[in-house]
């Protein structure tokens, strides 16, 4: 009798599960499924309001695209009243990204995310040669064209003058785009050179010769040692200048 009432049960909640179109599957009550296809528009219409919305007053007008990809096919999602999209913990709005989507009003709570792009068009300098390391950039070795900046995480150097003269840190081969981090100022002068030294204090300056103590990088810091043997930090001007503040 007990094997036939177990039985019997057993019958009866599949039927009813049946008619109702609900399934129990690993103690999760799935009704109809949520359509991917659903999701994948409501992420992708909050990408681009997020993107826009993310583009600061006054910058640079770059031309933005992006897109969202699917979720797996065999991911089954029960439906959900309100799906709040977001973007998770550690990502950005650049480049390679995800859009997250959470239920937050469903039968069973859930929470996913999906591959996105973004990308962000606009003028930077490319590369026109293989340049190696330590060369020196002119003219005839970028030209300028549309990149896509957002493709790595490092800034593009925009400006002529912020690349000019400067030296290569990597190999740098055809078709890169200049970016921070890919070059550096030249170094002028080494540790044990003569440099002269303009020393400026308020309504009146004092050149003389000193011994550089480090080498020297336009722009920089470098440590000299004064005729009278004072050790001094002063900023490096060109290629045997060195500017110190009193």
């Amino acid at each position: 009798m007990t094997n036939f009432f177990n039985l019997f049960s057993q019958a009866f909640w599949r039927a009813v599960a049946a008619s109702v179109g609900v399934w129990l599957v690993s103690g999760a009550v799935w009704a109809q499924v949520q359509p991917n296809a659903d999701l994948q528009s409501m992420a992708q219409n909050w990408l681009g309001d997020a993107v826009l919305a993310s583009q600061p007053a006054g910058a640079v007008a770059l031309r933005m695209e992006w897109s969202v990809g699917s979720l797996d096919g065999r991911l089954k999602l029960a439906p959900c009243g309100n799906v709040e999209a977001y973007l998770p913990a550690g990502s950005r709005l650049w480049g390679k990204t995800r859009v997250g989507l959470r239920c937050m009003d469903g039968m069973s709570r859930w929470n996913v995310s999906m591959p996105a792009t973004v990308k962000a068009f606009g003028r930077a300098w490319v590369v026109k040669g293989q340049l190696p390391v330590g060369a020196v950039l002119t003219d005839a070795d970028l030209l300028e064209k549309d990149v896509d900046w957002a493709e790595e995480v490092s800034p593009v150097v925009q400006d002529r003058a912020a690349w000019q003269g400067l030296v290569a840190t990597r190999l740098l081969t055809t078709g890169q785009t200049l970016r921070q981090g890919m070059i550096k100022q030249a170094q002028v002068f080494q540790a044990g050179a003569q440099v002269r030294v303009v020393a400026q204090g308020a309504g009146f300056q004092v050149t003389g010769d000193a011994q550089a103590l480090s080498a020297g990088v336009v722009g920089q810091l470098a440590r000299v040692k004064m005729e009278n043997g004072r050790i001094a930090s002063g900023m490096v001007l060109d290629v045997r200048t060195v500017k110190i503040d009193l």
